[in-house]
């Protein structure tokens, strides 16, 4: 009987052993979450990890205006007048970033955590065209030299009025 106890403690160390590699051979294949940015109207709010994003690296102007015009996951219901408030992630905001709209830059690089575009009517009808009922923002980190284009976080703007 006594020879039984160390077999079985030793399975036991063994089992042990065994989940704890089974562990850490699933963390190492977890990828790491990309910085978050999020788009807030009145109370609602939607966030999103990186379209695209190569951990902080450079993924290059070409690259950074595909990812743009890439389909976003989330939505948000914008009615007219409303404030569109857009933060980052301090990652983000270290190197810079910039709003698009449908894959077209439309503001300089900002390095804040949060900016709110106020009394912006981003579906008013222009050159005789009604006014869309969806637009698609991107955030694009990039710095202000327009040298370095390091990820792109996409939104669908529904037309709450349309």
């Amino acid at each position: 009987m006594s020879s039984q106890r160390p077999l079985a403690r030793r399975r036991r160390a063994v089992a042990a052993a065994g989940a704890v590699s089974a562990g850490l051979l699933v963390l190492s294949a977890c990828d790491k979450p990309t910085p978050m940015a999020t788009v807030t109207i009145g109370n609602d709010s939607v966030s999103t990890e990186a379209e695209c994003y190569k951990d902080g690296d450079n993924i290059g102007r070409a690259e950074a205006a595909k990812c743009a015009l890439k389909k976003a996951s989330d939505t948000i219901s914008v009615p007219q007048g409303e404030t569109l408030r857009i933060g980052v992630d301090p990652e983000i905001a270290d190197e810079g970033w910039a709003l698009w709209i449908n894959g077209q830059r439309v503001t300089d690089p900002f390095k804040k955590t949060y900016y709110s575009f106020e009394g912006v009517d981003l579906f008013a009808s222009q050159q005789g065209q009604p006014a869309p009922k969806t637009l698609n923002i991107s955030i694009v980190q990039q710095n202000k030299a327009d040298s370095k284009f390091a990820g792109v976080w996409n939104f669908k703007l529904e037309n709450a009025d349309a």
